[in-house]
This record gives structure tokens, C-alpha cells and sequence, in this order.
């Protein structure tokens, strides 16, 4: 027999994740059938939604979601030898018994580390390209605003927005990261918690946001409602500010100011463009490789670890992508 490590849900999240809520096991892999493959992690990811997603679709008992980036360590089928380089979407799981359709060969992604793949090259940077792309259709000149801008998603958005000649304000949470995206090349920087946000908006934006990017939610988005420009663009990234939250936020109504500014405002889900991945794909390796992206990446050592690496999402520990490494 395998051994093989994995998180389970021991309890359903009630605001902020606590130990109790997850529990690292260890168990048994039958062998393999014909055409099946053994792999082992080497990269895994953790991103805000899997905290949504659990609310949703998550009950005791299940592996917690999310990708990785595995290597084969044993094989039942020609076509996936030892040695090969997979991504999946297998949970938490330090070895996994997949089948050819249940995984997919990572592309050539040249000297970039492998970890890429669960970040810029992957599902956070074809969220950047395409939800900001597809949604704002951004325009030379154009203002535009980034909040969680020192995220796997935000930082990317921003330094895409200024390959497309926008002007562009981002917000994150503490002095370092603000300094790491106005090395970035985004025009204004603000850390959030130390500015009144209208106030920010109206010094660094006067004439009003063309096009806003949304990682945040709640009164944040509130802010920067108020001050888009007719016919402008909202694309609704995430919501990381209200995951948590047990109390309901009471607001005004944003439904007034989205009527009388004419505001196209569109929520999205990343892999209605999977068919385009290959697109996004060459486009973000092309933009690295000509330096006009940079990205970042905290990696935290460990499997045992992962745990930690989630919950940091929710107290800003991350700068870039969030890695956890085998």
C-alpha cells in the first residue's frame, strides 16, 4: 500500500477559518488499474475562493479543493510515463491515483520555475488577462483602479493595464506592498488602511475611474463606485473582504448609481474562457519574457503547512501568489 497525506474538512468554515476546521490524515492508495497514474505533488496552490467554494459545496468529510502542479512517481499508461509533469485539480493531497482525463501535461513553459503554472501562467494570471481584458476593454488613457493590487491577480491586472497605456491607481494593505506595485509601474498607490478612500480617489482620479478591477467587495467597492465615470466598467474579481464576515453589510443600494452612470458591471468565473487558456497562456509568457510583467511569489515550505499558507490569505501574509512547496 501508498501512503498518502491529505486535508479533510472536519468542520464547515464559520467566519474566519480556525484549526478545528481542518485535519491533516493520513491514508492508504489502493494499487493501480490499467491506465491509471500515481502522482505526487510538488507544487499546490491556495487561493481565496476555495473559502467560498467550501460554503457551497464543501461537506465533512471531503478533501479540501484546489490544483497542483505533480509529477508522476508511478504508471499504468504508456502515454503518461514516470517522470512526467502533470497539473490537476486533486485537492489537498500529497499523492493522488488520477486517470489520463482527470489531468493535463504542463505546457513548455521554458526557464520559468514550475510554480508559474499555479500562478501567472495559470489560473491567476489568465484571470488577470482575461477578466480585465474581456470586461473593461480597457483604452489608452483610460483610468484605472486595482484594490487587492499586490495580489496574484491584482498585480498582474495592474501592470496589464499599463502595457494597454492606462493610467493606473492600486490599494493594498501595508507600506511594503504598496512600495512593490509602484515599482511595478502603477501610477498612484495607496495602502487602504491608512486613507479615506473617496478621498484618495478624488486626489489621484478627478475626473473619475474609467474601469475597476474587484478583488475586494463591501464598502470598498461602495467607494469606488461612487466615483466611476459614465459608461464606465466593473469587473467583480473576488470578494475577499466579506468571506468571512458573519454579519451582514449594511450599505446603500448600489443599484441607483450603476443606472444613472450607465456602469456595465460583471461578475465572472475564470474558466469560462478555458477553451481561450492557450491564448492568455502565450500572451503572458511573450509579456514576461519581454520584461513588461514581473510577478512574485510567497512560497511556504511544507505540505503540513498548507493550512497556515490558507489562512495567511485572510490576514494579507501573501505578496504575489501564494505557493505551497513539497
Amino acid at each position: 500500500m501508498v501512503k498518502a497525506k491529505s486535508w479533510k474538512i472536519a468542520k464547515l468554515f464559520n467566519g474566519v477559518p480556525k484549526d478545528e476546521d481542518l485535519q491533516l490524515v493520513e491514508e492508504d492508495l489502493p494499487g493501480l488499474k490499467d491506465g491509471e497514474m500515481l502522482i505526487e505533488a510538488v507544487y499546490l496552490t491556495v487561493d481565496p475562493y476555495m473559502r467560498v467554494r467550501l460554503e457551497t459545496n464543501g461537506k465533512v468529510g471531503d478533501t479540501m479543493m484546489g490544483e497542483q502542479i505533480s509529477k508522476v512517481i508511478e504508471s499504468k499508461n504508456k502515454d503518461y510515463p514516470v517522470g512526467t509533469i502533470v497539473r490537476s485539480y486533486s485537492g489537498w493531497r500529497s499523492r493522488t491515483i488520477v486517470s489520463a482525463d482527470a489531468c493535463r501535461r504542463m505546457p513548455e513553459l521554458g526557464d520559468l520555475s514550475l510554480s508559474t503554472a499555479l500562478g501567472v501562467m495559470g489560473m491567476p494570471g489568465m484571470t488577470a488577462f482575461f477578466g480585465f481584458l474581456e470586461i473593461c476593454s480597457p483604452k489608452e488613457g483610460e483610468v484605472v483602479v486595482v484594490s487587492g493590487a499586490a495580489g496574484a491577480v491584482g498585480s498582474l491586472v495592474g501592470q496589464i493595464a499599463k502595457i494597454k497605456g492606462c493610467k493606473v491607481i492600486g490599494f493594498a494593505g501595508d507600506e511594503e506592498k504598496c512600495k512593490w506595485i509602484k515599482s511595478l509601474g502603477f501610477d498612484c498607490v495607496y495602502n487602504y488602511k491608512k486613507v479615506n478612500i473617496d478621498d484618495a480617489l478624488k486626489e489621484a482620479a478627478p475626473e473619475g475611474v474609467d474601469c475597476y478591477f474587484d478583488n475586494v467587495g463591501g464598502e470598498f467597492t461602495l467607494s469606488v463606485l461612487k466615483n466611476m465615470k459614465l459608461f464606465g466598467r466593473m469587473s467583480i474579481c473576488g470578494q475577499i473582504s466579506q468571506y468571512n464576515a458573519t454579519d451582514k453589510l449594511k450599505a446603500e443600494l448600489p443599484f441607483p448609481m450603476i443606472l444613472f452612470k450607465q456602469l456595465l458591471v460583471q461578475g465572472f468565473i475564470v474558466t469560462r474562457w478555458y477553451p481561450r487558456w492557450a491564448e492568455g497562456e502565450k500572451q503572458m509568457s511573450q509579456w514576461i519574457r519581454e520584461g513588461k510583467i514581473t510577478y512574485k511569489e510567497t512560497v511556504t515550505e511544507g505540505f503540513e503547512n498548507m493550512y497556515t499558507a490558507f489562512r495567511g490569505l485572510f490576514k494579507g501574509s501573501n505578496t504575489g501568489k501564494a505557493i505551497v512547496k513539497c
